[in-house]
Parts: structure tokens; C-alpha cells; sequence
């Protein structure tokens, strides 16, 4: 009997997402799986696409986002990543996440924590989380960690600034225990910022403790990731070998202008320990990062643009510089007139950032921000412009090596099950693009532009992106790590 199929996508150049060479071939789909892959001329089905010229592979799972309160939006929602060919987000990162934490009514929660939170949209449980993305289900599928400044603000309050005492470490790591057993896959930490940096290793590591029996995931937003980049790795690793667990860096830098070229020597020293210890780490393809508006961090050399304001947001979109000088004050007293605020930082060098790309142990985040007023443009940008600046237009991958980086190498890191895969049995989570014209469209200045190239988008089989717009079906899911949701 010939195979019968939901949908067949026909004449694909195929990329598996394993870094194998590609192949032509078709594609069948029934219900939220792949079937069938290769030369499928007697199989059937009810729906056809023929993608003669184009490429097929899996979708593309950004590995740090800060969309832990977008996901729960709507159908309307999540256009920034669906565009680019997305089905998956990781949430939860830099020590923040919406669970569990707690925010009195009309509260606003301590940056950075505000990245994501409002007091509407917190959850005291990370059991409560998950039952909400189950009710309101996304375009793409959440992976979520547990944080720890949100662990710190929900047992510590307001007194964050300090290192936590046993009876709070108690509290925090049955905390992690639980979100653990409720769905979370990992905990995070964000040791870069005031609600985290007065934490000890120890503090970390004795947190942590939970993730060695549920075989979870350790991410860190490294303590510093300038002129202590290497102590902050080193810092990184004793954690993963005092809890026996995996580590990974996000948004692997060496910043300010001081510390450029510094990659050479982070690299060697992540490469070194991975021969002892599973470590990995994300990158993201710009010189420049985003978060909330430090006053204190501010530098003369490095260019800020104010992503939103609270007090100020006729400011948003502005330079610092620009803001400082319209006020006549310096950029610091600006800032602090500004807070709170979020910023734009041009800290990286260009160098480090296609050295960080290139290397075999890097994979590709956004690290985008969906909430700020005028985002950084990685939010809307960061897949469609690997593929098309750093593989088309400068050759640094090849086209099979940088879908590995966004599929299938991140799905084994994070233990996400039948995913990251074009084969039989695999989830349906594909991105039907076109590889000679592919570009991120989003810039500084105009941040939320839609991509080009990017056809179609499934995910667990169904199109959530098609014709230059979404769908408006939301098949996402709760996925955990090691495991086959």
C-alpha cells in the first residue's frame, strides 16, 4: 500500500541538521511527525509543496531568549521569531524567569527582572507556568530554566544585595527542586547583575544541588564577561564539576574595547575543558548587546541607544549621548535621569564575534528582548542574518555547520528528544527558506523588520508561518529536557 501523508514537501534541498552534506529529496508529515524522508514519488497526501530550489530543515531553536511572559501572548504574538524560521525558544535565562516569583500588585520588580516581569504576569509556582503555556499555547515551543534572581527576589525580597544565608539557600534549592519536577529543565544564573553578583560560587553550586539527580542543565550570564572573562569560565566550570552537571556560557563575549581579541584565549580555555567536562556555549551574530540601562557600567568609548524608558520613553531610540547632551549633563547623570530603562551597548568586537561563530562548540541564540520599546535587532534578525551575512555573503560556515548550530547541536545539548532532526519519527518542526536570498532585514535604526527568504514554518506540524505572515495557529508546547514531549 502507498504511504499516505498529511503533507508531502517535494524537490527540498535537504539540510538533516546533523552538519551532514545535504541531499535532495521530499519530506511526508502525518499529524505532528515526520514520517518519511528521501524519494517519496509512490507516497500520497492531502496537501503537497514543492520546494524545487529551496532549502528544508528543522526549525531553528534559539537557545537564549528572554520570552518567557511572549510566549503566553497570543496568536499575534511571536511574528519576531516565527519570521525567521524559530519553532523552539529557550526561556528563563540569565537568572530571570516568571516563576516562582511573587510581585505585589502594581509592584515593579528590581531590574533586571523587569526584562520580563510585571505583577500581572508572574507565577508562584513553575507548575503554575506550565499550565499556563499548556492553556495558552504559543506559535513555537518553550523550553524553560528556573532563576536564580528571581529565586534570590522571591526568598530574599528586596535584600538582595548581599550573599543568601543558609536557611535561604534551603528555601531557594527546594525551589529549584520543585520547578524541576514541574517541568523546568534547567537553573540559570545571571551573576553579571546586582540582584545576583552578591552570590558566592558556593551559594551557586549549593542551589544548583538539585539538578544533580533530575540530570538537569546548568546556564550562566557569566559574572564578568570583560576583564575577568577567564575567571568567570573557570568559575563556570567548578560549578559543573562540584555538581556534576553540564554547563553552558550564554552569550559568549569579550567585552570592551580593552579586552577585544581576548577570544583566542576564552576559546582555548573552554576547548581545553570540554576534553574533561560537557560544556558548551551560545553567541549571538552583532557587536553589540542589550540589557537593562546600568548608570554605573556606563563607558565613554562604548555608544549606547535607549531601548525604552520608564520616566523618558520620548527617549527611546536615542543615543545616550545625544540624550545627555539635549540635557546638558553628562551620560551617567542622563542615565540615571532615564532608570528604569533598557540600553543598547556596542561592547564586542567584530573579530571575536566570527571567531566565537565559527567555533565547533558555539550555537546560536538571540538573546532578544520582546518587550523593549526599540528592541535590539537580534530580537527579529539573528537566524536569517547567520545564513545570510555570515554564510552567504563572508563564507565563515558552510550552510550545513550553521543549521547544525541552530538545530540539531542545540536539541543534544539541551537534551530536547526528537527534535533539531530531519528523520522518520522526529517532530515536524521544519523552516522552508530560501538560501540564495536569506537576510535579516532589522537594524539599529529600524529594528522591527521582518527578515527576507524565510517561505514557510511548521511547527509539530502545523504552519505557523506562511506568505509573509502568521498563521495563527499556536501547536506550541512545554518541551523538558530528556525527554519526549
Amino acid at each position: 500500500m502507498a504511504l499516505r501523508c498529511d503533507l508531502i514537501i517535494r524537490d527540498a534541498t535537504l539540510f538533516d541538521g546533523t552538519g551532514a552534506p545535504r541531499s535532495t529529496g521530499d519530506l511526508g508529515i502525518t499529524g505532528e511527525r515526520i514520517v518519511a524522508v528521501g524519494d517519496l514519488g509512490g507516497a500520497t497526501a492531502d496537501r503537497e509543496v514543492v520546494a524545487t530550489g529551496k532549502a528544508l530543515a528543522p526549525g531553528f531553536i534559539d537557545s537564549h531568549t528572554h520570552d518567557d511572559r511572549a510566549v503566553l501572548c497570543g496568536p499575534g504574538c511571536l511574528a519576531c521569531k516565527s519570521s525567521q524560521g524559530v519553532t523552539t525558544v529557550v526561556v528563563g535565562n540569565c537568572g530571570v524567569s516568571l516563576a516562582p516569583m511573587r510581585v505585589a500588585p502594581g509592584e515593579r520588580p528590581i531590574p533586571p527582572l523587569d526584562l520580563v516581569a510585571e505583577s500581572s504576569t508572574t507565577f508562584d509556582s513553575f507548575g503554575d507556568y506550565a499550565e499556563a503555556v499548556r492553556r495558552h499555547p504559543a506559535a513555537v515551543n518553550t523550553y524553560a530554566f528556573v532563576g536564580h534572581q528571581t529565586l534570590r527576589y522571591r526568598v530574599m525580597g528586596n535584600d538582595v544585595l548581599r550573599p543568601a544565608r543558609d536557611g535561604e539557600i534551603a528555601r531557594m534549592r527546594d525551589l529549584v527542586a520543585a520547578a524541576l519536577a514541574e517541568g523546568a529543565s534547567g537553573f540559570s544564573t545571571g551573576l553579571y547583575y546586582k540582584p545576583n553578583m552578591h552570590a558566592t560560587t558556593e551559594e551557586v553550586i549549593a542551589v544548583a544541588e538539585p539538578l544533580r539527580a533530575a540530570g538537569g542543565l546548568y546556564v550562566t550570564h557569566m559574572r564578568d564577561e570583560a576583564d575577568r572573562v577567564c575567571a568567570s569560565i573557570e568559575e563556570t566550570l567548578r560549578i559543573g564539576r562540584r555538581v556534576g552537571i553540564p554547563v553552558h556560557i550564554s552569550h559568549h563575549k569579550c567585552s570592551m574595547p580593552e579586552n577585544y581579541g581576548r577570544s583566542v584565549q576564552t576559546l582555548a580555555l573552554i576547548e581545553a575543558a570540554a576534553t574533561m567536562q560537557e560544556v558548551a556555549f551560545d553567541m549571538y551574530p552583532y557587536p553589540a548587546g542589550s540589557t537593562v540601562l546600568m548608570p554605573d557600567r556606563l563607558r565613554e568609548d562604548c555608544r549606547v541607544i535607549i531601548t525604552w524608558s520608564a520616566p523618558h520613553p520620548e527617549m527611546t531610540g536615542k543615543d545616550l549621548a545625544e540624550v545627555a547632551r539635549g540635557w546638558n549633563t553628562d551620560i551617567r547623570t542622563a542615565a540615571e535621569r532615564l532608570t528604569p530603562a533598557g540600553a543598547i551597548t556596542f561592547q564586542m568586537d567584530e573579530e571575536d564575534v566570527r571567531r566565537i561563530m565559527a567555533h565547533p562548540l558555539s550555537i546560536i541564540g538571540s538573546d532578544g528582548i520582546p518587550h523593549d520599546a526599540h528592541p535590539h535587532p537580534r530580537l527579529w534578525g539573528t537566524f536569517p542574518r547567520v545564513l545570510g551575512l555570515y554564510v552567504r555573503q563572508l563564507g565563515l560556515l558552510s550552510l550545513e555547520d550553521a543549521i547544525h548550530k541552530m538545530t540539531g547541536r542545540t536539541a543534544a545539548l539541551f537534551g530536547m528528544v526528537d527534535r533539531g532532526v530531519l528523520r522518520p519519527g522526529a517532530y515536524a518542526d521544519l523552516v522552508l527558506f530560501d538560501p540564495h536570498r536569506v537576510i535579516d532585514r532589522a537594524t539599529f535604526e529600524e529594528p522591527k523588520l521582518a527578515s527576507e527568504g524565510i517561505e514557510q514554518v511548521w511547527t509539530n506540524g502545523q504552519p505557523t508561518w506562511a506568505d509573509g505572515a502568521l498563521t495563527g495557529a499556536t501547536p506550541g508546547r512545554l518541551i523538558r529536557r530528556n525527554r519526549g514531549d
